[in-house]
């Protein structure tokens, strides 16, 4: 399957402004693109580009002040297979976890575990562990939040949107993170795109979208697996930009 993507950004500042961006799909699919990936600025600008801790490809540019439009258009290839299920999963024991994975286990600026870790103890302790527990947790988020694109909040954490029962889709993947790791389960943020393959055509505006990972042992060993609090169903087409602790 041959995905076409891309997106238009614009951004007004009053002056000279630093910019940190994740625009740029993850280095492991970059084997999969089928044109150039190409960010292009209006007006132009220079533009650096690293792959960050998390392994991400990061670009920084100087925004010379006013209003600059970001851009980009390309196609890549994709399986067309949903996000694999693996009910017979299990958890891993903290102490049996890789060193790299044990950050994915703490409170974070977004996920702010120490106040959701007596509920999800309340909540979850009586579920079966493994892929059913985590389950349970992406139900309970699905049914949690209200989804409403005009009540986005760069500032809500894990433990807002728990109270205020509301949100998009960073906030479902925080909740559904924050109670994971509250119950020893390795989870991580993932945005990237997501297109309408396969399922009808969503009502919102298209955006980028964000989904988590978790970190279980399955049939072929110990591996990230895809789960989508807001969505709560297998999807097709997803393209990772980047990978962190949350948003």
């Amino acid at each position: 399957m041959h995905i076409r993507t891309g997106f238009t950004i614009s951004f007004d500042t009053t002056g000279p402004t630093p910019m940190h961006l994740l625009l740029n799909v993850r280095p492991e699919r970059h084997g999969d693109l089928i044109t150039p990936e190409v960010i292009t600025f209006d007006p132009p600008v220079p533009a650096q580009q690293h792959v960050d801790a998390f392994g991400n490809v990061s670009t920084r540019i100087m925004a010379p002040g006013g209003r600059i439009t970001m851009a980009a258009d390309f196609t890549i290839a994709d399986t067309g297979l949903a996000d694999t299920v693996a009910p017979e999963a299990r958890q891993i024991p903290v102490q049996d976890l890789p060193d790299d994975v044990l950050m994915f286990l703490l409170g974070s600026r977004y996920c702010d575990t120490d106040k959701l870790s007596q509920t999800a103890w309340s909540l979850f302790g009586t579920t079966p562990e493994g892929w059913a527990r985590v389950q349970a947790i992406v139900d309970y988020t699905h049914e949690r939040l209200r989804f409403d694109y005009q009540r986005a909040d760069a500032t809500r954490t894990a433990h807002d949107g728990f109270m205020q029962r509301e949100g998009v889709c960073r906030d479902f993947a925080h909740l559904a993170i924050t109670l994971c790791r509250c119950m020893n389960i390795p989870a991580r943020y993932a945005t990237g795109y997501l297109g309408d393959i396969g399922v009808p055509k969503d009502p919102a505006p298209m955006d980028f979208s964000a989904w988590f990972e978790v970190f279980l042992e399955g049939p072929e060993g110990p591996r990230w697996y895809t789960f989508d609090a807001r969505h709560n169903r297998p999807r097709i087409g997803r393209i990772v930009m980047a990978r962190g602790r949350d948003a």
